[in-house]
């Protein structure tokens, strides 16, 4: 998923520099979104995965 953000991030920084505005920001909002949700679920993860038995 964190490889899905960085794609989106760098299409935005392409259509940034070339000028389409609206595909930047479309780009760069999902960018965003998809690297909270990675956050959300690696940290979900770490907190309820698996704990050894000792």
């Amino acid at each position: 998923m964190l490889r899905w953000a960085v794609i989106f991030l760098v299409v935005a920084l392409v259509a940034a520099v070339l000028g389409f505005g609206g595909i930047a920001g479309a780009a760069a909002g999902i960018a965003k979104l998809l690297f909270w949700v990675f956050v959300v679920l690696f940290v979900g993860s770490l907190l309820l995965g698996r704990r050894a038995i000792t």
